[in-house]
């Protein structure tokens, strides 16, 4: 796996964590396991919301505790507890290598041992969390080569432990050396020491000459840029594919979900077929359930395209009687097909081809043949093999 990341508002640990979850789609249990297995239970919620700056859509890492009183922690320690603790030996690793890239930057900066560096906001329990799950999901990911895009300067100061710093502060200028900037005009602290660390560890290097792109992930930080959405944006792409070696496509789709246990089938019916007209509406699907009070109602299912997704809520709230719909961003597989006519003495047929794994299907439509003489409804494939056919 090649991960490629454009910082496109800057980098944190959390923005890069938040990028790894909206594309991976790993539950936060899971995630929360590691850190415990880590060693660091005082961790009280790590959360990952769906967000929406009105120009793009992903996904916001937050960790928060109960308390941050002892928030300064040596590198010694926090290398004891990881050393000793119950993650595999791969995150193990990954961790280590971060966090001593991060005192190495800091044992420079201020003139000491490694051994002996303090961690300030870098020792925080958001940041600790960070780094373990960002190290998890690079293994989670298969991650075995990376690239990135032109790294944004930022500027003026940021607060720090230490006082006010220049941007890029020194520990993150001291870990990015080597990388290309470029001055995009924004000011701000754009890349995080987390960030830098988690950058300079993955060790950047040139995009595959073939690949496949698999699909990208979007993390949000916590700061608002003007002009511009504050996102990492990590893409996927498997070096040992390409796409014409698949014979479908994949894309992303939104699924919306609610039931309806008080409008009457007649009426939910007229309703779902003007839904299914909508624009960007792939699919829609009902089934009986059984809801509160042991009432029997309608469980529906909607497929659409991210950018009919508003307008399909609103049908969906003025059609029916929901009082709330769910969303679900969903990856998905398309084969390629292709509609033709083919004619058989005086009749013509429509079919559909579907390209499949080492095989193409065709199936006719089931109303032009359902009128011939000795169909049965269930056997609708018929062969059509040297017969001739017109678009």
């Amino acid at each position: 796996m090649h991960i490629h990341l454009d910082l496109i508002g800057g980098l944190s640990g959390n923005m890069f964590v938040g990028a790894m979850l909206d594309h991976l789609k790993t539950p936060i249990p899971a995630l929360l396991l590691q850190i415990e297995r880590a060693g660091f239970a005082d961790l009280v919620e790590l959360t990952a919301t769906s967000k929406n700056d009105g120009v793009l859509t992903g996904t916001y890492f937050n960790v928060s505790a109960e308390f941050e009183a002892h928030h300064h922690r040596h590198y010694r320690d926090i290398k004891q507890k990881v050393e000793g603790s119950l993650l595999s030996e791969q995150t193990k690793q990954i961790s280590l290598d971060i966090f001593r890239l991060l005192a190495e930057a800091e044992a420079t900066v201020h003139g000491k041992a490694i051994e002996d560096v303090a961690f300030h906001e870098v020792g925080a329990w958001d940041s600790i969390a960070d780094i373990i799950s960002a190290a998890w999901l690079i293994e989670q990911a298969g991650v075995t080569s990376t690239s990135v895009s032109s790294l944004p300067m930022g500027g003026g100061r940021v607060k720090t432990a230490h006082g006010l710093l220049p941007v890029p502060a020194p520990a993150t200028e001291r870990l990015l050396r080597g990388f290309e900037f470029i001055d995009d005009g924004i000011s701000g602290e754009r890349i995080t020491p987390t960030g830098a660390a988690i950058l300079k560890f993955l060790k950047p290097g040139e995009k595959p000459a073939s690949s496949m792109l698999l699909g990208s992930g979007y993390g949000f930080g916590s700061k608002t840029f003007p002009g511009i959405s504050n996102v990492t944006r990590v893409s996927f792409f498997d070096v040992n594919k390409t796409s014409t070696t698949l014979s479908w496509q994949e894309d992303r789709v939104v699924q919306l979900n609610f039931e309806i246990d008080d409008q009457t089938p007649e009426d939910l019916s007229v309703a779902l077929e003007h839904i299914r007209e909508l624009p960007g509406v792939l699919d829609v699907n009902q089934s009986l359930a059984y809801g509160k009070k042991s009432r029997m109602m309608f469980a529906v299912q909607i497929l659409v395209v991210s950018q009919a997704e508003s307008d399909v809520i609103a049908q969906c709230f003025e059609e029916t009687t929901t009082l709330g719909i769910r969303k679900i961003e969903l990856d998905r597989a398309i084969l390629n097909r292709s509609e033709h006519i083919v004619n058989v003495g005086t009749e013509k047929f429509r079919t559909k081809r579907a390209s499949r794994p080492g095989d193409m299907t065709t199936k006719v439509e089931i109303d032009d043949i359902a009128h011939l003489p000795g169909i049965k409804r269930r056997s609708t494939k018929v062969d059509i093999e040297n017969q001739t056919s017109e678009e």
